[in-house]
């Protein structure tokens, strides 16, 4: 992720060393075998690299218990080379862990051009197919080793037996500069008896809770288990901190994260499996995942397989939810729509000009499904924190549940029955009331056309805050509160003149103005976002 909390940034990898020519196995990565994409994004197979103990066969006997052998492999990727580059690894038996480190040049470029970036990740003897059960592990540009064994794996890997067969480790060269990249890929092999199984502790999927109320979680966080720099213990601290009850573990690309959390859930604080799915067309957040499921990520919209992989989240129940669609950055912009989505995230991180477009196009599809009669789609907001001194909980989603459960919570969120704060200082509600009934956020009011509906907002923790009543015509009504951060905004309309009411609280502008958001300039019309409501429904009766 970008260093804003936004996208995906990558630890420059070290420079590589030139192979020496008598490296065994040096130069073998230059070969090709195979360019196949009919599974997802098009993948480049290399010729496999044996150790001497498999080419040796049974007859040649087991090596000595912590007897370690390494290969070494370089290669030359073009600009334009495929999204996937496969580097087959023939693991003999005997293997108790394999490690695997690489590195690749980075040659000047001029500013505006792509240099080189390279992801890895590894695939066991089960093989590569898209969505298959070979994977082992994704460290994304992140880190430039990883180790697998029985009992323990480095983050973002699965620990697990070596078993013998054909291995891919799977660069990923998602920028290459014009010059090309030259990379180098070491494979170590350990020898020995297996070692104990490793024991996942999955968090459980209820805590606590106060029953039906309003629960405060960030459903878009990172920690060592891929590109963040904090551990799970301080992710589960800061979410304490923050005031949250739950939270999703949304590493990208691996789910290996899922094993350790039971450790640090609790009564006070549920933690939900889920994956930040990174394609080359977008990234996206599988939430509510069972303990241990993955998501392939390895296509792009025109591959036809976001569908696929959309729909083995909905049939466990979670949501899809499409993650900074706005972000600036290579890849991140989402190119899938919306046709499978549950919600989409308009806010990631502290407000900036891509979160004020995403919550453009969010109104926009509002617009859309009113006139269509077709599903709505919620938004949420989330910190997408790696680090410090990303701060999470900014923001985060207050969640009308039944329960403090994974199912309750998932099923809040995607009937918009939530709204998003900046921190868990702010508090709000927020109704429509008309013809004897009320309806509150996410919700439905059927009214005569022409009766009155009093839509009443009731905010604290916004000093000096600027309130927005925004309808399918645009903001219909302003109002400020004063320097206690709380206060009460009233507005009246009919469901003749409104298909939906929501509401957005602003911080004041920099020269402390409150702003105005039916007028135009060059400069933005707000101060950053404070909360942000899912809508109110009105629906004139007999409709």
């Amino acid at each position: 992720m970008c260093l804003d909390g936004h996208c995906e940034h990558h630890v420059k990898p070290l420079e590589p060393d030139t192979a020496d020519a008598g490296d065994a196995g040096a130069g073998l990565g230059r070969r090709r075998l195979l360019l196949a994409g009919a599974a997802g994004a098009v993948a480049l197979t290399l010729t496999p690299v044996t150790f001497a103990q498999a080419a040796a066969g049974p007859a040649g006997g087991t090596p000595a218990d912590g007897t370690e052998e390494t290969r070494t492999l370089t290669g030359f990727l073009e600009t334009g080379v495929a999204d996937f580059v496969h580097l087959p690894v023939e693991v003999p038996r005997g293997v108790r862990k394999i490690a695997v480190s690489y590195s690749y040049d980075s040659p000047s470029v001029p500013s505006g051009v792509p240099g080189n970036s390279c992801d890895i990740g590894i695939f066991d003897e089960r093989g590569t197919a898209l969505g298959g059960r070979g994977f082992r592990g994704w460290s994304g540009g992140f880190r430039t080793s990883f180790e697998i064994g029985d009992s323990e794996a480095t983050p973002g890997y699965l620990p697990g037996p070596v078993n013998a067969g054909t291995w891919n480790i799977v660069l990923g060269p998602y920028q290459v500069a014009p010059q090309g990249m030259n990379y180098r890929v070491e494979v170590t092999i350990t020898y020995g008896k297996r070692g104990p199984a490793f024991v996942p502790h999955h968090p459980p999927r209820r805590a606590k809770g106060r029953g039906h109320a309003w629960y405060r979680g960030d459903c878009h966080l990172h920690t060592v288990h891929s590109d963040g720099r904090r551990l799970p213990a301080e992710v589960a601290a800061g979410a304490r901190a923050a005031g949250l009850d739950f939270i999703v573990s949304t590493d990208h690309n691996t789910s290996s994260s899922h094993a350790v959390w039971g450790e640090y859930a609790g009564p006070d604080l549920l933690i939900i499996p889920g994956e930040e799915v990174t394609t080359r067309n977008g990234h996206w957040l599988a939430l509510g995942l069972p303990a241990g499921e993955w998501v392939d990520w390895r296509y792009r919209s025109r591959d036809d397989a976001f569908d696929r992989f959309a729909r083995q989240v909905h049939r466990n129940d979670g949501l899809v939810v499409p993650a900074h669609m706005y972000c600036a950055y290579v890849a991140c912009q989402w190119k899938f729509g919306f046709e499978n989505a549950d919600a989409t995230e308009v806010w990631t991180g502290p407000w900036t000009y891509d979160d004020e477009h995403a919550v453009s196009t969010w109104d926009q599809k509002l617009g859309e499904a009113v006139r269509t009669g077709k599903r709505w789609l919620p938004a949420m907001g989330n910190s997408d924190a790696h680090s410090e001194p990303q701060v999470i909980g900014l923001p985060h989603n207050v969640v009308h549940a039944d329960d403090l459960a994974t199912d309750s919570l998932m099923n809040g969120i995607r009937a918009g029955r939530s709204w998003i704060a900046e921190s868990s200082s702010i508090e709000l509600s927020f109704t429509a009331t008309g013809g004897g009934r009320q309806a509150g956020i996410g919700e439905r009011l059927t009214v005569p056309a022409d009766a009155p509906v009093d839509v009443r907002l009731d905010v604290q923790g916004v000093p000096h805050g600027t309130v927005r009543f925004i309808t399918d015509e645009g903001q219909m009504h302003q109002e400020s509160v004063g320097a206690s951060g709380g206060g009460t905004v009233v507005w009246r309309t009919t469901a003749s003149l409104a298909a939906y009411v929501r509401a957005e609280i602003r911080h004041p502008m920099p020269d402390g103005s409150p702003g105005q958001g039916n007028t135009m300039g060059d400069a933005l019309l707000f101060g950053p976002m404070a909360a942000l409501t899912n809508p109110v429904f009105l629906e004139p009766k007999g409709r």
